[in-house]
């Protein structure tokens, strides 16, 4: 059977944002996102932590040449569509911002979102006027490259220190009138506030990030009007969790009690044996 097309990620990308409600996991490298696509999910979206944190460094620090690299890779490897976390578009300018999305654009992926904060942190957000016009800058970009890739907009208040409801409220809305097709404001997480956000920009779906332990399953959400559900770097934390405590338990008493219960070699050896046996298929 042969593997779909870019175009074809694409187009199913932007049937599932029609109508109903799914879970968009984000893998940090080629493993976890063909395991991911193994376990059935429909589609998958990078984390620029999880990515980070497993190349040795902070969250955002990494340049624009490595983080699109990844982006290609996770795309040309997957059968299913992949969202681009792609930070702050890595450029402050509209004219570097333009060229960054289209070559994010040229890696393959089905969709990409564009944060309303800079990567350095000199501001925690864009003024309103700026960040919509970095959102008409990306979405032209995008129309250019021919225009089938889901544009994201994201509203970060909740998670860099401004959490005011009425303002992210303000935001994605403008951000809706700018060109974006679904709208995300990442840090939300009582029913009121996830409420508050889906009907405010509808008929557009809403991205929410379940990444703690809010207590919403899919129904929930679903119930609530979300179309999609990420859940951020916490996958990838969880795996560097459980390698922090292995090791400092080695390290700190000798012992290897936390190898205990883990998955085998054959066992991971089993799976991705059959998984790439499925690209050699004719």
């Amino acid at each position: 059977m042969a593997r779909p097309s870019t175009a074809e990620k694409r187009r199913t990308f932007r049937k599932l944002h029609e109508s109903g409600c799914f879970v968009i996991p984000n893998p940090w490298n080629v493993g976890s996102a063909r395991y991911l696509q193994g376990l059935g999910f429909n589609a998958l979206a990078t984390t620029s932590s999880g990515y980070a944190h497993s190349q040795g460094y902070a969250d955002g620090a990494l340049g624009r040449d490595a983080v699109l690299a990844h982006f290609g890779e996770l795309a040309a490897a997957t059968d299913v569509p992949l969202n681009a976390d792609f930070e702050d578009g890595l450029a402050d300018d509209l004219d570097g911002l333009a060229e960054n999305v289209t070559r994010c654009v040229a890696t393959g992926v089905a969709g990409l979102s564009i944060e309303d904060s800079p990567n350095d942190g000199s501001v925690p957000l864009y003024p309103l006027d700026v960040a919509v016009a970095r959102v008409k800058t990306a979405r032209a970009a995008i129309d250019r490259a021919g225009g089938d890739v889901v544009f994201t907009g994201r509203a970060e208040g909740f998670i860099r220190g401004v959490p005011d409801l009425d303002d992210v409220i303000r935001r994605l809305r403008a951000y809706k009138d700018a060109g974006a097709d679904c709208l995300y404001a990442p840090g939300i997480k009582t029913r009121e506030q996830i409420e508050a956000v889906v009907k405010a920009v509808a008929p557009k779906p809403v991205n929410f990030l379940n990444s703690g332990a809010f207590g919403f399953t899919v129904d929930d959400l679903a119930a609530m009007g979300v179309r999609r559900i990420s859940v951020g770097g916490s996958l990838a934390r969880v795996a560097m969790h459980a390698f922090i405590q292995v090791a400092t338990e080695i390290a700190r008493d000798g012992k290897f009690d936390g190898f205990a219960s883990m998955i085998s070699n054959p066992e991971l050896n089993k799976f991705f044996s059959a998984d790439r046996k499925k690209d050699a298929s004719p």
